[in-house]
């Protein structure tokens, strides 16, 4: 029986070992993991890509091109053409680990955003051992912020970790430099203020947690913490840093203890950024993922098959209905 889902667009083009790595990530996902993915690129340079279908795009949006500007001029491009794919209904989720400004220009100007979203927001989940993964976010959609969006990623947060991870009733924080009431700035305080008033968890079923430090971000203290786009970004890269050089030096020393791979392979997997592949940028009207640029064909095989779940999951319509219930209670 032929698979009648919709294919996740791939733009094979964007990364810093495109398309090679792209297109073998994404052959893994098709052929291990029984995803459809159309790849999105240069057919002259793609090379070998199985019975993967191909949309042809002439143009490539550089790492260091300016994101706006070169998704207006570069209409061509293979991120801007994976985005299109999904808004004419030849794909369910478009995916790129090329430049990650313009992912997020090509998606909102492409896709748009959801009515009553006043910013989409990208949403980081981190391992929680032998718990559910914390999500954070914004994670570097926006640079500046008002604390009215912060209540607002709390919200995506709380519908993303309900229907990701199954957290019935979310608890929300907001990432500072003390847990104590009142430490943070004027952005982290005004949020703070709004989010004590529960008004706000009627349209999403969540619970405020007050401050959290980076140190909670992987020790349960919250399911969902919010920050704006420059700090969600900084902690992202440093912790996923940290991450990689700790997990390649304990996978160093296990090399030299007998069995000791195998007995652990199951913690390495849980706490390993690659096994997760991919952020989403919620608020967009269909499911948009981006990836880091050094992701290796496992990370993008695991980024595509955690967009076919998102669109599987219902996501972007289980937010439209927090929309709904937020206007219904006023």
């Amino acid at each position: 029986m032929s698979d009648t889902r919709l294919p996740v667009a791939v733009d094979a083009m964007g990364g810093d070992d495109a398309p090679a790595s792209i297109v073998a990530g994404a052959r893994i996902a098709a052929e291990e993991f029984g995803v459809p993915v159309l790849l999105v690129g240069d057919t002259a340079q793609l090379g070998d890509v199985g019975d993967l279908p191909v949309k042809h795009a002439s143009e490539v949006v550089g790492m260091g091109d300016e994101p706006a500007a070169s998704v207006r001029k570069k209409k061509d491009s293979s991120v801007v053409r994976a985005a299109e794919a999904v808004r004419d209904g030849e794909a369910s989720a478009c995916l790129s680990a090329g430049n990650t400004g313009a992912a997020m220009a090509a998606s909102l100007l492409r896709l748009g955003r959801i009515r009553g979203i006043n910013r989409p927001a990208i949403a980081v989940p981190f391992p929680v051992l032998g718990s559910t993964p914390t999500t954070l976010l914004d994670c570097g959609a926006n640079a500046d912020a008002q604390p009215e969006w912060l209540v607002q990623f709390a919200q995506l947060g709380t519908v993303y970790a309900r229907t990701r991870f199954g957290v019935e009733v979310p608890r929300v924080g907001v990432m500072t430099i003390g847990e104590e009431a009142g430490k943070g700035n004027a952005l982290v305080k005004a949020t703070c203020d709004l989010l004590a008033d529960e008004s706000w968890t009627q349209s999403c079923g969540a619970t405020f947690v007050g401050n959290v430090e980076g140190r909670d971000l992987m020790n349960g203290e919250a399911d969902v913490i919010v920050c704006d786009g420059f700090t969600g970004n900084i902690i992202l890269k440093s912790l996923e840093g940290g991450m990689g050089i700790a997990l390649d030096a304990i996978r160093q020393q296990l090399a030299t203890i007998p069995g000791a791979n195998d007995v652990l392979a199951g913690l390495y997997e849980e706490l390993d950024p690659e096994a997760r592949g991919a952020a989403m940028m919620l608020g967009c009207k269909q499911v948009s993922m981006i990836s880091h640029g050094s992701s290796s064909p496992r990370a993008i095989a695991n980024a595509i098959r955690t967009a076919s779940e998102m669109v599987d999951s219902g996501i972007v319509q289980h937010i439209r209905d927090m929309l709904e219930a937020e206007k219904a209670t006023g």
